[in-house]
C-alpha cells in the first residue's frame, strides 16, 4: 500500500467535496428515498466518484455507502464508511452547510477519518493518531474548547428514546438554556466542530454504530481529546445509545445531567 489509508480517507473525501461544490446551486433532480428523507443527483454522483477510488485503491475492503448499501470485500475487518453529501436538505435548499464523511473501520475500531467542507474548503482528518485540519494545504492540530457555549443538536429523526428523551425538548429547556446557546445545523459537520473548538458540543439520539454519517465525526473528536459518550454517559453504542461528545469534561457533566433530567421525569 503505497498510499496511507488515512490519506485515502482525505483523497475520497475532497473528490467528492470537487463533485458537491461543482453542482451547487443547479436545479438538479431528487430521489425519494422514504417519507422525508431523499437523495440529490449531487449525493450519488459523489458516492460513485468515492467508492471508485476506494475500490481502485483498495479493492479487497467492503464499503458502506449511504446511497448504494453494501459492496462485500475479500477482507472482512476492513469497511469503509461512506456518507457523500451530510446535510442533503441543506445543499438542496442552497443552504452551504453540508460535509462529505469518509471513514474506514478497521476490526472493532475507526482508523482513518476524513469530513470535508466543500464550501470553507477545509478538511477534518485523523489517521488513529491525533486530529487535524486541513486549510490551504497546511495542517493544524484540532483542539476542542467549551468557550463558544454553542451546543449542535440533532433535531432530525429517528428519536429511538422517544419519549423519555427528545433532543429538541433541550431547545426549551432552562436549565439547557441558562448555560448553552443551542444551534442546530442538521449536518455531522457539527460533529467535526467539536473537534475544532467551534462548537462546545453535539448531542443526537439514535444508534450510531457504523453510521456513516458520525463515524469520522465520533472519530476526529476522540483524536482531539473530546468527552464522548452515550446520552446517560455510559460507553458509546451501548444502553440507550445515542452522542455526547463534549469539548471537557465539565460541559460534558453539565449535559449529562441535563439529559438524565429528561429521562427521569419520564418515569
Amino acid at each position: 500500500m503505497s498510499q496511507t489509508d488515512h490519506d485515502l480517507a482525505i483523497a475520497a473525501a475532497e473528490a467528492g467535496a470537487d463533485v458537491v461544490r461543482a453542482l451547487y446551486g443547479e436545479s438538479i433532480a431528487r430521489f425519494e428515498k422514504e417519507p422525508g428523507d431523499f437523495a440529490t443527483a449531487a449525493d450519488l454522483e459523489s458516492e460513485q466518484v468515492i467508492i471508485e477510488m476506494l475500490r481502485g485503491a483498495r479493492p479487497g475492503d467492503a464499503v458502506l455507502g449511504e446511497e448504494s448499501g453494501h459492496t462485500p470485500g475479500t477482507s472482512n475487518d476492513r469497511t469503509w464508511l461512506v456518507d457523500p453529501l451530510c446535510g442533503t436538505a441543506n445543499y438542496a435548499a442552497r443552504t452551504p452547510l453540508v460535509s462529505v464523511n469518509v471513514a474506514l473501520r478497521w476490526g472493532g475500531e475507526i482508523t482513518a477519518a476524513a469530513s470535508a467542507d466543500p464550501f470553507a474548503d477545509e478538511l477534518f482528518w485523523t489517521g488513529g493518531g491525533p486530529a487535524y485540519l486541513r486549510r490551504d494545504g497546511m495542517d493544524e492540530p484540532l483542539t476542542p474548547s467549551p468557550v463558544t457555549r454553542l451546543v449542535d443538536i440533532n433535531v432530525d429523526p429517528p428519536v429511538p428514546n422517544s419519549p423519555a428523551f427528545l433532543a429538541a425538548d433541550l431547545l426549551a429547556d432552562p436549565a439547557f438554556t441558562a448555560r448553552f446557546q443551542p444551534r442546530v445545523v442538521s449536518t455531522t459537520l457539527a460533529v467535526a466542530w467539536v473537534a475544532a473548538g467551534r462548537r462546545a458540543a453535539y448531542v443526537t439520539d439514535g444508534d450510531l454504530r457504523d453510521s456513516v454519517h458520525f463515524a469520522p465525526g465520533i472519530a476526529l473528536c476522540r483524536a482531539a481529546g473530546c468527552v464522548v459518550t452515550g446520552l446517560q454517559g455510559q460507553p458509546l453504542h451501548t444502553g440507550v445509545g445515542g452522542l455526547v461528545a463534549a469539548a471537557d469534561a465539565e460541559t460534558h457533566a453539565a449535559l449529562i445531567e441535563i439529559i438524565g433530567a429528561h429521562f427521569a421525569r419520564s418515569r
